[in-house]
């Protein structure tokens, strides 16, 4: 199947849509786009979240070896939330004026050169600026993937998000369970595990850097009446909305389940290295899910059912946590790591739900900095209530409290409607 995706890249997605085909676009395509294509999307899926992970792994020897106040270290910990939804936004007009491909080769530089950088800052603002870098970078990433996808993969959207689903799951798993080993390995600096992750997006750059000098050409020698424009004004879109919402709230819930679950399970008695492999059996349980769910999803007309599905397994997830947390720790880690599974699936949503590649960053876009805004305020509300309440039944009772519009919003997402259809906007 994969070597028909790449087959597929010979024909532009503007070009196969078009019942009047122009010679020059489709021979603008060099053969070998389709394979380097394809190890860039998974290069860049790798590093969309070892930035963040590898530093939660090390976040308390840095904190120590930067003298960072509370303040600030809190602020650090809410920053990559923020930094998705403000840079994720410039996205659709960065790849309008230079292309998706260009922009996600420049991002992928962003991270590679953030992290570089960080590992060697004397402050605790030197240390956010360059974390900001990284993290800018793979906020338009973010977004605009799933163009990447819908320009050269309109045919096999599912199979292409689940790839590149699985590459970023895996890449979280693996920054999150390798930085501390790696570093004891290489003398115990928290500095140099933190470097470590920048040669991984070093490698991610090379492959776009073709890429988006071929991508640049063939824009050159398609016909204007095949060029990308603008796209639908997305926030006249139910859909749209609806795709942001659900968004946002299973962010909410990965980033809780990321934050908390670790300290829910050593209140209920679990001691702390076995609390720590339960949360990576929660993540490591995306990375076969994280392929398996889009593909499923992109053969079916309506993906509310699954939407219904996930959150079904969140609320028993988070039943069983209330009721005992110790004794099914392994079932509960387990439900709540299928339930995060929520995250290929909105991206696939995004892929579905526009006809167009320039539809696609418009809702990508959208749905992404929309939806983390929305998620910034779950962690803390989270802590929050642990803290002043004494205990995690109030705090788990609202998560799966939000489970509820969760599964509603995944429902409306799911239905089978695009953008421009709503919009009024024609193909």
């Amino acid at each position: 199947m994969l070597d028909e995706d790449i087959q597929t890249i010979n024909r532009p997605a503007a070009v196969r849509s078009s019942a009047h085909r122009t010679p020059a676009a489709p021979d603008a395509t060099p053969r070998w786009l389709g394979p380097v294509l394809v190890v860039g999307i998974v290069l860049a899926a790798l590093n969309l979240r070892p930035a963040i992970t590898s530093l939660g792994a090390l976040f308390e020897e840095a904190r120590t070896g930067l003298h960072m106040s509370g303040a600030v270290a809190g602020l650090i910990t809410s920053v990559p939330a923020l930094c998705f939804a403000v840079f994720g936004v410039t996205a659709p007009r960065l790849s309008r004026r230079f292309g998706p491909a260009a922009v996600v080769c420049a991002g992928m530089a962003a991270v590679a050169a953030g992290l570089l950088i960080r590992p060697f800052a004397d402050s605790a603002a030197a240390f956010l600026a360059a974390s900001a870098l990284s993290l800018a970078g793979i906020a338009v990433t973010n977004v605009l993937l799933p163009v990447i996808v819908k320009r050269w993969f309109p045919d096999r959207v599912g199979t292409m998000t689940g790839l590149y689903s699985m590459a970023l799951a895996a890449g979280t798993s693996l920054a999150a369970a390798a930085t501390v080993p790696l570093t004891s390995a290489l003398g115990g600096d928290w500095r140099t595990g933190l470097l470590i992750w920048a040669a991984l997006a070093v490698a991610a750059v090379l492959p776009w850097l073709p890429v988006a000098l071929a991508a640049r050409r063939e824009k050159a020698a398609a016909p204007a009446a095949l060029r990308e424009d603008a796209g639908p004004s997305v926030v006249r879109s139910r859909t749209a909305w609806a795709l942001a919402c659900y968004f946002g709230l299973q962010a909410t819930g990965a980033y809780v389940t990321m934050g908390w679950l670790p300290q829910i399970f050593r209140d209920a008695g679990v001691s702390a290295s076995t609390a720590g492999v339960l949360l990576a059996v929660t993540m490591v349980m995306g990375v076969p899910l994280a392929f398996v769910i889009p593909g499923l999803a992109g053969r079916m007309r309506n993906q509310g059912p699954i939407a219904v599905t996930l959150g079904l397994f969140g609320l028993a997830g988070y039943l069983g946590l209330y009721l005992a947390p110790a004794a099914g720790a392994w079932a509960w880690a387990l439900l709540l790591g299928v339930s995060n599974c929520a995250f290929p699936l909105v991206i696939t949503l995004i892929g579905l739900r526009a006809k167009s590649p320039a539809g696609v960053v418009k809702l990508s876009a959208f749905a992404q900095s929309t939806g983390y805004l929305i998620s910034i305020p779950g962690p803390l509300l989270i802590g929050t209530l642990y803290q002043h309440s004494g205990g995690w039944d109030l705090p788990l009772a609202v998560m799966a409290a939000l489970l509820v519009p969760q599964i509603v919003l995944g429902v409306l997402a799911g239905r089978d409607r695009t953008i421009e259809d709503e919009c009024g906007m024609r193909d």
